[in-house]
């Protein structure tokens, strides 16, 4: 169990009382007052027997670590004193302690969550300013991860790159990133006033999947800014991609520093990487300056809690913890913190064994479906010899043998199979195993992709394949990139809206993403080509989520009007 937030109140206490607003009781029927006395009363059951249970797991705790058991997960040994204290909540949320939890939630999720859920109380920690159990985890995590600082984050790692670019460039600075960066790098370009010098990196047409910059992409961009009398003022990288394909980071980043130029690593997905040996080498290990995790994405932390970590003193730690003050919430789910904490402690208690079991399930599973006829694997093969290594634990399906978009392939699993992917692109699905996956989640994904090879393999492939592909979408859609303006003053400048398809050379005022994974096709202040309207056209009309645009059907796009 990776979070273990019980209570240990009695069950005499009052928090299972049974409580009918005033004003609600006046206007119920009794039909109305019986059915919430029987909500009510499964509450309490409910309640008791979380009472019953936890006292157990106290007393067992204490017989087996006496204190000692305090010195595990400070933020999940702070949220088990609080709710201890048995206090009166007059402080937020409103449902106090679970009181007032919506019936048809805690009939989802238990009334445990509401039990634990608090604001920022003395035992708890200051998340802009902690002290005490919050900082004790963060330092914790830092030393498991290897950073010099951690800081643990409740809006995403979204939150943790606009805070790690916004602490490295100010207005008017050269930020070097790669066309195919999450768009949360071009918010903070829009926030900070930063400059974009963009790197388009390589791209497999036959997959129509990007891989990631190569160090001689980055010292070309560094040298021409410098040409250009513009000194970068950071070098932003994705590694690994989406599809787990992983950047020279090492050479990368000799590269950055040898100029002075620090290194921010969108390590999204690649927090597990430091837990076995045959994992793909890890940012800080490579000499990155600022990294940003999805701890969330492969490792056990709720939804939406992330790591952003600093190494030396390249980037001032101050002006990110300012960042991070401006960013994130000022009331942070406390749960979601403790999730971060729960899983530094679950991993440090087997760091070097922990990922065995899935690398050897990957691995079996990936020897069978390499025999599935119609079926083919992503590997690093697919790339030039640029890239260091890619992530074990993503698998990339390709379906163009089947005759299918990647699309029509997810919905026919999605519906026959009960399987969901991660990623969906136009000629392949991505699947992403963690520490979770199941063999019975395999075996169902094997016999999934079997009945996709039975039911739609093209035994005609060279002429039937030749003519999907004339029928697909051709290249990368940003190829070439057209700045009109930096994406800042697009995102303030006066807007008109125009027809998507009569929108070629106008300068784009609004994000458009499909999603995921996020990454935009056109950003504000870029001109609008001929490539990326055909590219939008199509990935629209094959099922894609277009986020960002007014228009999701882009039947009309935002431009500036200067």
């Amino acid at each position: 169990m990776f979070l273990q937030v019980v209570s240990p109140l009695t069950k005499n206490q009052g928090f299972g009382s049974t409580f009918v607003s005033p004003s609600i009781a006046r206007r119920a029927t009794p039909e109305q007052l019986e059915h919430d006395s029987l909500i009510m009363g499964q509450r309490e059951q409910s309640r008791t027997a979380l009472f019953d249970q936890t006292e157990s797991l106290i007393d067992h705790s204490q017989q087996q670590n006496n204190q000692k058991s305090m010195l595990g997960p400070p933020l999940v040994n702070a949220i088990k004193i609080s709710v201890e204290k048995n206090a009166a909540p007059f402080h937020f949320p409103g449902h106090k302690r679970g009181v007032a939890a919506p019936s048809s939630l805690v009939d989802i999720i238990g009334i445990a969550p509401f039990l634990h859920d608090a604001t920022e109380l003395p035992e708890l920690d200051r998340f802009g300013y902690p002290t005490g159990p919050l900082l004790d985890a963060q330092s914790m995590a830092a030393e498991l991860f290897g950073a010099t600082q951690t800081w643990f984050l409740v809006c995403g790692t979204t939150c943790g790159i606009l805070a790690a670019i916004m602490s490295a460039c100010s207005p008017g600075d050269t930020l070097i990133l790669a066309r195919n960066s999450h768009v949360s790098a071009t918010s903070a370009m829009v926030l900070c006033g930063a400059i974009p010098k963009y790197i388009v990196p390589e791209h497999n047409l036959e997959w129509d999947i990007a891989g990631g910059v190569t160090p001689s992409q980055v010292k070309m961009a560094i040298q021409e800014s410098e040409k250009e009398g513009k000194r970068a003022a950071a070098v932003f990288v994705t590694s690994p991609t989406y599809n787990g394909v992983c950047s020279n980071l090492s050479e990368i980043s000799q590269i950055c520093h040898s100029h002075g130029i620090p290194l921010i690593v969108d390590e999204a997905h690649g927090a597990h990487f430091k837990f076995h040996p045959n994992m793909p080498k890890t940012a800080l290990s490579q000499g990155a300056d600022l990294v940003i995790q999805s701890t969330h994405k492969v490792l056990c932390s709720f939804s939406q809690s992330s790591m952003l970590h600093l190494s030396g003193n390249r980037i001032d730690r101050d002006r990110v913890h300012k960042c991070l003050q401006s960013l994130q919430t000022t009331s942070p789910n406390w749960l979601l913190l403790a999730s971060l904490d729960a899983t530094r402690d679950e991993i440090s208690k087997n760091p070097n064994t922990l990922f065995n079991e899935v690398m050897e399930l990957v691995q079996e599973e990936k020897e069978v479906i390499s025999h599935i006829p119609g079926i083919s694997l992503l590997d690093l093969s697919s790339f030039s010899k640029n890239f260091s290594s890619i992530d074990p634990l993503r698998m990339t399906i390709g379906t163009q043998e089947l005759g299918l978009s990647g699309f029509q392939a997810y919905d026919i699993l999605s519906s026959s199979h009960g399987i969901e992917p991660e990623l969906i692109g136009t000629k392949s699905f991505t699947l992403a195993f963690s520490i979770g996956t199941t063999k019975e989640h395999s075996k169902r994904l094997v016999n999934g992709l079997k009945y996709l090879s039975t039911n739609y393999f093209l035994k005609e492939t060279k002429m039937k394949r030749k003519i999907i592909d004339d029928n697909g979408i051709e290249g990368v859609p940003f190829g070439e990139v057209y700045m009109s303006c930096t994406p800042r003053e697009a995102f303030f400048a006066r807007k008109k809206i125009v027809n998507f398809e009569e929108s070629i050379g106008e300068v784009c005022g609004e994000f458009i993403c499909p999603f995921p994974p996020g990454i935009p096709v056109l950003i504000p202040g870029e001109v609008i080509t001929k490539r990326a309207v055909d590219y939008l056209i199509q990935v629209r009309d094959q099922g894609a989520f277009l986020k960002g645009a007014a228009d999701p059907l882009l039947a009309s796009v935002v431009v500036c009007d200067f």
